[in-house]
């Protein structure tokens, strides 16, 4: 039923809804994922869960001492991978090659977002807009190709391409991104062999099913082609394959595989966004912000 308002109350209604910004749908990483209904943000000086990890990301000489410091002890790793017969950082139930792995060119695995380029200024926009990850805006950012390598990777990229090694860029950015990422990444002095190593979501692979945004089916089809020596990100799932994001899950790979890491494998910091944080709130991106905000707090341990 529609009621009649005086005309100086619609006028006050209708500049509110004008000048209210739509809060975009979150995600845990820079992919499709289950989206909830848009909501009116009437305050962008709100506090925003993400304010102190995209700034550590833009102004800590943290943040760049950490990554310059993974990728130099990388670079120090790659002679050994290469030189021993057995070295492979794929896990065996990713590895289908019933040969010798040592017949194939040597390449790593690399993710791109957070692990090659720094997409810290689209964070900053949506902290500054008091908006959340949506995939119209996402898309436009990718579009400028303004995003900067994350510091060290171009000196490790160089370093491995001149030892004659490929780098795979093994991302969840959808297949229809491909032009304009690889174009940023050349931009940027990053090594593009061509076309192919852009393995995208959305990548085709034969005989292999794709289940949402996990990796597994493309580190497979690298894992055909190529003989993996290590491999890159800021996600657990960027390794292996989460089959649940739970913090019990998660803690059992890490448990499986932590002596990967620092060798085969390399992680780098992220505390923006990640798998991690919907495993605070059973991964239910459909709860309003303030029950995501009320799960995490009460996953704080003030034991310690």
């Amino acid at each position: 039923m529609r009621t009649t308002l005086p005309a100086l109350t619609l006028l006050a209604s209708a500049l509110l809804i004008a000048a209210c910004k739509p809060v975009a749908a979150p995600a845990d990483a820079p992919v499709a994922a289950p989206q909830p209904a848009a909501a009116p943000v009437t305050d962008v000086s709100a506090p925003a869960d993400n304010l102190n990890a995209v700034l550590w990301v833009q102004r800590s000489e943290e943040y760049r001492a950490n990554s310059l410091s993974l990728f130099r002890a990388a670079a120090d790793h790659l002679d050994a991978a290469l030189a021993e017969p057995n070295w492979d950082a794929l896990v065996p139930a990713e590895r289908e090659l019933a040969g010798d792995a040592r017949a194939l060119p040597p390449a790593v695995i690399m993710d791109i977002d957070e692990t090659v380029l720094d997409n810290s200024p689209y964070q900053a926009r949506l902290v500054h807009n008091g908006l959340e990850y949506d995939e119209v805006t996402w898309a436009q950012w990718v579009a400028e190709k303004k995003a900067r390598p994350v510091p060290g990777v171009l000196e490790f990229a160089k370093a491995a391409e001149a030892k004659g090694v490929t780098i795979l860029y093994l991302s969840n950015r959808a297949q229809h991104l491909q032009e304009a990422t690889l174009a940023n990444l050349r931009a940027e002095g990053l090594p593009v062999k061509d076309d192919s190593v852009f393995l995208g979501l959305g990548t085709h692979v034969e005989g292999c099913e794709q289940h949402g945004s996990e990796k597994t089916c493309r580190r497979r089809l690298a894992g055909r082609q190529y003989r993996v020596l290590m491999q890159f990100g800021d996600q657990l799932g960027d390794f292996v394959e989460v089959l649940a994001n739970t913090g019990e899950a998660r803690t059992q790979l890490l448990d499986e595989y932590g002596d990967w890491f620092g060798e085969r494998w390399w992680m780098l910091a992220n505390p923006t966004y990640g798998g991690w944080e919907p495993a605070q709130f059973n991964n239910a991106w459909d709860q309003p912000a303030p029950a995501r905000r009320a799960a995490k707090r009460a996953a704080l341990d003030l034991a310690q």
